[in-house]
């Protein structure tokens, strides 16, 4: 969608909770890239349910910038909805999606404007080539869950993928037709398909302030990934079920075998207790990946919105007043 001058615009979408430190290192760096940038650059902030002062900050730079934008949930939903809503609500020919705390370079932006340009490709992605800066037992965890997501599932995802990433019209457009509850963007984002160009860049720490994913956050967020894009765990169950069966079986034979030839009493507790342990073990991990399965489709048939607005403030609606 180009304006009336006939130039190509770009809306980039950011995420933001609890960003009240870095939201000034931000617009000013992105002050240089959107003057640089040959098509007009639009900022479409989403405040997640922000509880410190970022959504004022919001107000008095869209009321002073009208190339600013900002949508405000009800509440926290999470950065998945906060993506989902900047992607509903932004317009133009590309779409960048970036973070608020400058990990994401914003100098690439104009990189990858130009590979758009350039070359027969939808999107221009990118990934981090080092962890440097992650705790040691993070990056472990987060190498091992690559891994394993690419074995089992059909959808590639490219270790070190960032969501920061700039996108056609077309590309956005096929993201939005994916109307799931349950959201792993990274890996819709390579299900969709369209040629994608990555850009590597080594990795880079926070402006200021703290990151929002705990361990325990990750950690829930890779079982959401495995979870949408693979049924392999439903497979793992059906594997050691089977595989349980088998080994009672050989052990009901050697037990008979035993007493027939030797007389010797059934062995007691101890070897009775580590059986019971092992299969109610295998039969809860059995019943939990059968549960995560289920709380998903659960919460997917209820249908509820991804996100709720409190608050909007949107290009077409400068000229009255903000929603």
């Amino acid at each position: 969608m180009t304006n009336q001058e006939g130039r190509q615009t770009v809306t980039i979408i950011v995420p933001c909770y609890n960003e009240e430190q870095v939201l000034p290192l931000f617009l000013a760096a992105m002050a240089p890239v959107r003057q640089a940038l040959e098509a007009e650059c639009f900022l479409l902030f989403v405040d997640d349910g922000s509880k410190d002062h970022t959504l004022s900050l919001l107000r008095e730079t869209a009321e002073k910038d009208d190339h600013v934008e900002y949508l405000s949930f009800s509440r926290n939903f999470g950065k998945e909805a906060a993506m989902l809503a900047g992607l509903t609500h932004a317009k133009g020919d590309y779409v960048v999606i970036m973070d608020a705390d400058l990990q994401d370079p914003p100098e690439m932006i104009l990189r990858m404007y130009d590979i758009l340009q350039k070359e027969d490709v939808d999107c221009v992605a990118t990934r981090r080539t080092d962890r440097k800066g992650e705790p040691p037992v993070r990056s472990f965890f987060a190498r091992m869950f690559y891994r394993m997501i690419n074995r089992i599932s059909k959808t590639e995802i490219v270790d070190g993928a960032r969501d920061f990433r700039m996108m056609s019209r077309r590309m956005v457009d096929a993201i939005l037709q994916m109307g799931e509850y349950n959201r792993f963007s990274k890996g819709i984002f390579s299900w969709v398909g369209f040629r994608t160009h990555w850009l590597e860049y080594v990795n880079r720490q926070r402006a200021a302030g703290e990151t929002k994913w705990s361990f325990w956050k990750l950690f829930l967020y890779s079982m959401d990934g495995i979870t949408a894009f693979s049924t392999a765990p439903l497979a793992l169950s059906s594997f050691l079920g089977v595989f349980c069966c088998i080994i009672s079986m050989i052990y009901l034979v050697v037990v008979f075998v035993k007493a027939l030839l030797f007389g010797d009493p059934v062995a007691g507790y101890p070897s009775l207790a580590c059986i019971i342990l092992f299969l109610g073990g295998v039969q809860l991990l059995c019943i939990g990946i059968l549960g995560q399965y289920l709380s998903k489709t659960y919460l997917e048939v209820k249908d509820r919105p991804p996100f709720i607005l409190a608050e909007r403030c949107l290009r077409e609606e400068k000229k009255g007043d903000v929603q």
